[in-house]
């Protein structure tokens, strides 16, 4: 009765089921996982957002594929403050990065297409390209004392039917940005390819180095997708609000440009009173981020010092994002130890291959995680090594 795509084990796994245990037994829990920021204890405007909502414009339909025009201005200032320069025509609104994942496979790939992306990176691929009947190629990030893009073996990838390269910028969860040189080394290979650079940077904000990548937003040397939106920039996802922004060549960018406004009007999906309230909650992003980079950076010393004191466990280096991958002894598999680790010590992190890393020995911790839960979490982990 239901479409193969939809054929996916819904059986919860192992450390899911042992997660539900460790919960029903009502022991405290230190959840080094954490993600939603409007849970972790930050101080948010909460008059200024609600207000933002009340704007009486919403009352009115005004149907717009793009959006409207003042949350696009608001969010092209916004990459002016950081130094691209984004056409408020180049951008459409969305209520999330999975739509405009959705309108830009929609847009480049037939049933059966492929599109490169990086491992590690975040599981939401697989089942975006599972609903478009597409086809993952993986190619590795490397580590050498910092991530760089494997190319060599992401050019073996590369088919007749691959139709573009996924980069997400920074890297979820290895903090990798994109050099200029990779920009260019892409941008190179997508040309040749007739492919396009399909570009997350939900997390571009959060810098932990000095001069970050330049946003893939202006790139023109391929055509590029680029998005992001609220739900990481201003500590917002409940509020459904994402862009997509194009560009690239001018005789590549027009014809995408109109196939996404079609796509775009056919759904119409975010609500007037959210893109009104856009320009208010950009401007909230300052006091989340001041806030947020404050707590990430103390919990990576926290666990630079704890990490000093042993010799078993290190940590890879970050460049920006939330979250801090651990390199642990692999005695036994990522999930049975995460599981142990829970069941013993009521500590719960993820293990890499939940990000789609190659070898076992890897454990990823959030570094939004609450200071106190953060320290003592990091400390029963690293004894448990």
């Amino acid at each position: 009765m239901f479409a193969e795509r939809t054929n996916w084990n819904l059986e919860p796994n192992r450390l899911s089921e042992a997660l539900e245990r460790q919960r029903a037994s009502a022991r405290p829990l230190l959840d080094l996982t954490a993600s939603n920021p409007t849970e972790c204890g930050f101080v948010y405007d909460d008059e200024a957002i609600l207000r933002a909502l009340s704007n009486p414009r919403a009352l009115r339909y005004e149907p717009n594929p793009k959006g409207v025009e003042s949350a696009r201005r608001a969010i092209a200032g916004y990459y002016v403050e950081r130094d691209a320069e984004v056409s408020v025509e180049d951008i459409f609104l969305t209520p999330s990065t999975s739509e405009a994942y959705s309108f830009v496979f929609r847009l480049l790939c037939n049933p059966g297409d492929e599109l490169l992306t990086p491992a590690p990176s975040y599981p939401l691929f697989g089942f975006l390209a599972d609903l478009h009947d597409i086809r993952l190629v993986r190619y590795p990030l490397v580590y050498d004392g910092g991530w760089q893009i494997d190319f060599h073996a992401l050019e073996r990838g590369i088919s007749p039917r691959t139709r573009a390269v996924i980069v997400v910028h920074p890297n979820n969860p290895t903090g990798h940005y994109t050099k200029p040189h990779e920009m260019t080394k892409l941008n190179a290979i997508c040309s040749n390819h007739n492919m396009a650079v399909i570009a997350d940077e939900v997390f571009w904000d959060f810098a932990l180095v000095e001069r970050p990548a330049a946003s893939f937003a202006s790139n023109a040397g391929a055509l590029t997708f680029t998005m992001s939106g609220l739900s990481k920039i201003s500590g917002l996802p409940q509020m459904k609000a994402a862009w997509l922004i194009l560009s690239g060549p001018d005789e590549l960018k027009r014809p995408a440009s109109a196939r996404v406004e079609v796509i775009s009007d056919t759904f119409l999906s975010m609500n007037a009173p959210v893109q009104f309230a856009i320009p208010v909650f950009l401007e909230q992003r300052h006091s989340l981020q001041e806030q947020l980079i404050a707590r990430v950076r103390r919990n990576l010393a926290e666990l630079d010092g704890q990490l000093a004191a042993q010799r078993s466990c290190r940590r890879l280096e970050v460049e920006g994002g939330w979250y801090a991958v651990l390199c642990v002894p692999a005695a036994r598999s990522d999930e049975d130890l995460a599981i142990a680790l829970l069941a013993t010590k009521s500590v719960y992190v993820h293990p890499g291959h939940f990000y789609d890393f190659a070898d076992e020995g890897f454990f990823v911790v959030s570094l939004i995680t609450p200071e106190k839960t953060f320290r003592d979490g990091i400390k029963l982990l690293l004894s448990m090594s």
